[in-house]
């Protein structure tokens, strides 16, 4: 061994400012703990996923038995090896599919959008607005979330029936656009737009109109696809308020339609659950489409965790 063979073997390895020589072990063992965190996890969601599936299949398979069969119970509806479109057929020839779809549609869209109009302006108001009783304001808006939707369905009926708007779409649409929940998730995002834009905006002679609808909005399309969603989704799975305020068949929604899908020997579930999961099907395929935006507008409204 050579003299610079012994001083370079000899010489301590230098460490860097701050990193001890346990670095690479403790990296190791979060790796390690990382690692199992993760296959615990994906067995969980596996777990949770295979749990919620089975009632859907169920509910399939239910759909592409026959009517017969499905009354008969579980049992006959998991023996029967003999799929049928039957009741798939019915619910389209007869036609009430699409006016359902229709009345849906119809009151799940035009609610959707003035829900986000009016409550991301009464969002706005809460967040950017200064005035008295701003706070008592926000308060008693949230208050509103513990006022149970079932307590509101006598006095909703009596104004509506007062108005003449029963038996309408309109019925079916104002009640439900007051929506607490959209302005409290509008307000949570629009107090963390930093108010340096605001305030260069204002700068350059915008009011608060055009400070609205040409700042605030255009940052706030994740929360607006989420919102417009989540008010969808609720709208089109409605059956409390349009089963009190409806009573025109041309006019029913799909969940109404739904419940009054049975037969002179009592309830057709295959029918039932065909119509079920036909009316899913739009909400499914929204979802698919705009899963990254929901995920974006609800983290980014401060209710995560």
């Amino acid at each position: 061994m050579t003299a610079t063979e012994s001083i370079t073997t000899s010489r301590p390895r230098k460490l860097r400012p701050g990193v001890s020589a346990a670095a690479p072990a403790n990296a190791a063992k979060i790796g390690v703990s990382g690692k199992g965190f993760n296959i615990a996890a994906a067995i969980i969601l596996t777990v949770f996923a295979i749990i919620w599936l089975i009632p859907s299949l169920f509910a399939l398979k239910t759909s592409l038995s026959d009517n017969g069969v499905a009354a008969l119970g579980a049992n006959a509806i998991l023996s029967n090896w003999n799929p049928t479109l039957y009741s798939y057929s019915t619910l389209f020839r007869s036609g009430d599919i699409w006016n359902w779809y229709l009345a849906s549609g119809v009151t799940s869209l035009v609610t959707t959008a003035l829900t986000v109009l009016f409550a991301s302006m009464a969002a706005f108001a809460l967040s950017r607005l200064a005035f008295r009783g701003r706070n008592v304001a926000f308060l008693l808006i949230i208050l509103g979330i513990m006022i149970p939707t079932q307590v509101l369905i006598i006095p909703i009926f009596q104004e509506l029936n007062a108005v003449n708007l029963l038996n309408t779409y309109w019925s079916v649409i104002f009640p439900q656009v007051p929506a607490v929940i959209a302005v409290f998730i509008f307000k949570q995002f629009f107090d963390g737009i930093p108010k340096e834009l605001e305030e260069a905006a204002r700068i350059d002679g915008a009011g608060m109109w055009k400070i609205y609808w040409s700042v605030i909005l255009p940052l706030s399309r994740p929360v607006i696809a989420a919102v417009a969603i989540l008010t969808f989704v609720g709208v089109w799975n409605n059956l409390l308020l349009p089963l009190f305020v409806l009573s025109n068949p041309d006019l029913m929604t799909i969940p109404v339609g739904l419940a009054t899908v049975q037969g002179s020997f009592g309830q057709r579930y295959a029918d039932i659950q065909a119509g079920a999961i036909l009316a899913a099907l739009p909400l499914i395929i929204l979802y698919l489409i705009f899963q990254r935006q929901i995920v974006e507008g609800v983290t980014g409204s401060g209710l995560k965790g």
